[in-house]
């Protein structure tokens, strides 16, 4: 019995020396120092805070707004067929597979091998095998040999759950991308459609111009009018055509943009009818609660989670600096000699098990390189998901201004475009009953063309407006139903835990 309780002693012993001589590699007081900013605590402006008055959050199909079944087939296309979703989809993959592989070392890991060979033995006077010289024989066994990780202190679990937030923040990252693939073809349709109203416009122009042809070749013929009113009358024709043939141009470049983001060779965009949509169709104004909208941001979703994973691998870091026991055994068959399959017999039987202890006595100052990197990974993940706030709200804000002038903007245009119409009807007026000049009649048209594109610049910029702040809502995607708890955001040694490792 003494020996018994001596031997016992002699292994506490040795256990209580390997935990005080791995306690001798200390953190050197590496931690962590950014701190997330709360959302509702950055301030808001008029704005915004106007906005929330008539809160509306977007929804999920939110281009459906512009009453085109064109521009719905399209976007659906795109978020269909796109190389860009496509290879989003694949991080996503990607990310969960990995995370796969991390909860697997959390699980018991079992691994069989077998070998049956012949072996030949020498014969050697020093070292030779005795009874098996100069013989052939089976030399054959199997094994099944198990390993448990007991994860004492954390390190595999906290990798795993490192990797399934990694698997978050890349479905987030995939709704970033489906919101701004939506995005880009909503404003180049937008832009499609512009380009169509210009068109109409010079168009328009060009009718006015040949009309006002007639009447000078006319006057001429009358004997009231001038070579040099016809002359006039001609030189803006050619230059009315080379606008035209510009905005054909820009209409077929419109298509392929359109078709390639949809993922579409340029035979598909050939197929683009005429965009249906109004560029003065009313929208309504989507918003939501300042801490509800940054909350919803795909970005400030992904950057979130990146955080949560970012303190996982502050306490795996933080794990490598206690011994590692894993519980590890085999069965097994073995024997030479005999028959081939004769190892399996019982006799052959072999069997271990038992803890396999790792203690961290001295390595040059890797695990604190480690923990320095984790931490210093976890503050730029800080960083980078404040300064995602600040520029989320920022980027929402500018919308909400953008917009508003956009309105005012539409009210100047119309106006100044009624102007210019009745200042162009007059000058036609007085043209034809000869009481002034074609001068005033060409000066009073190019007003009137201007003014009208103006008029349909500011109502596409107010559609594109529109979409921007969608998008900066977040798009109705509603990616703050998978948001980390603040809980998870930080890592689960303190500083000040942290440092106990030192004394």
């Amino acid at each position: 019995m003494p020996r018994r309780i001596s031997r016992e002693l002699k292994t506490l012993s040795v256990w209580a020396l390997s935990l005080a001589i791995s306690g001798c590699i200390g953190t050197g007081g590496i931690a962590p120092q950014g701190k997330a900013l709360p959302a509702n605590t950055l301030a808001t402006d008029e704005a915004i805070q106007s906005a929330a008055r008539d809160a509306r959050w977007p929804a999920a199909q939110w281009w459906q707004a512009y009453g085109d079944a064109q521009l719905n087939q399209w976007v659906n296309l795109a978020v269909q067929g796109s190389p860009s979703m496509a290879m989003a989809a694949a991080r996503v993959r990607q990310a969960r597979a990995m995370a796969g592989i991390a909860e697997s070392a959390e699980s018991l890991q079992i691994k069989g091998d077998a070998t049956l060979k012949r072996h030949n033995w020498p014969t050697d006077q020093f070292y030779g095998p005795g009874e098996l010289a100069n013989s052939t024989t089976w030399d054959n066994n199997a094994a099944l040999g198990f390993s448990y990780a007991l994860d004492l202190w954390g390190r595999e679990s906290n990798a795993s759950e490192r990797a399934v937030d990694l698997a978050h923040m890349s479905a987030a990252e995939g709704r970033l991308a489906q919101l701004e693939l939506q995005n880009n073809v909503v404003r180049a349709y937008i832009q499609l459609s512009l380009q169509y109203a210009q068109r109409d416009i010079v168009l328009a122009t060009l009718k006015q111009q040949e009309q006002i042809l007639e009447l000078a070749q006319k006057r001429l013929a009358g004997g009231i009018g001038t070579h040099f009113e016809v002359s006039q009358a001609q030189t803006p024709l050619p230059e009315t055509h080379r606008q035209l043939d510009a905005l054909d141009e820009e209409i077929a470049l419109g298509r392929n943009q359109i078709a390639a983001l949809a993922g579409k060779g340029p035979g598909a965009g050939a197929q683009l009818q005429r965009p249906s949509l109004s560029l003065a169709a009313p929208l309504k104004l989507p918003s939501a609660l300042p801490a509800e909208l940054l909350g919803q941001r795909p970005d400030v979703v992904a950057s979130r989670w990146q955080v949560a994973a970012q303190a996982r691998g502050i306490d795996v870091a933080h794990a490598g600096f206690y011994p590692n026991v894993d519980l590890v055994g085999s069965l097994g068959y073995m024997a030479t000699g005999g028959g081939a399959l004769e190892f399996l017999t019982g006799k052959k039987l072999n069997y271990n098990v038992g803890p396999a202890i790792s203690l961290p006595i001295f390595d040059g100052g890797r695990l604190r390189a480690e923990l320095g990197e984790a931490a210093a990974g976890y503050d730029i993940a800080v960083a980078h998901y404040n300064q995602t706030l600040v520029n989320a709200l920022k980027n929402i804000s500018d919308q909400l201004i953008r917009r508003e002038s956009m309105d005012k903007q539409a009210e100047f245009a119309a106006e100044s475009v009624a102007s210019a119409q009745k200042t162009y009807d007059i000058a036609m007026v007085a043209f034809q009953r000869g009481l002034t000049d074609y001068l005033n009649v060409l000066n009073a048209q190019g007003m009137l063309f201007r003014q009208q594109q103006i008029q349909q610049q500011v109502q596409a910029a107010r559609l594109s407006a529109h979409a921007e702040l969608v998008t900066a809502l977040g798009g109705g995607l509603e990616a703050g139903r998978d948001v980390p708890e603040d809980s998870k955001t930080q890592p689960s040694k303190t500083p000040a835990a942290l440092t106990l490792l030192d004394h």
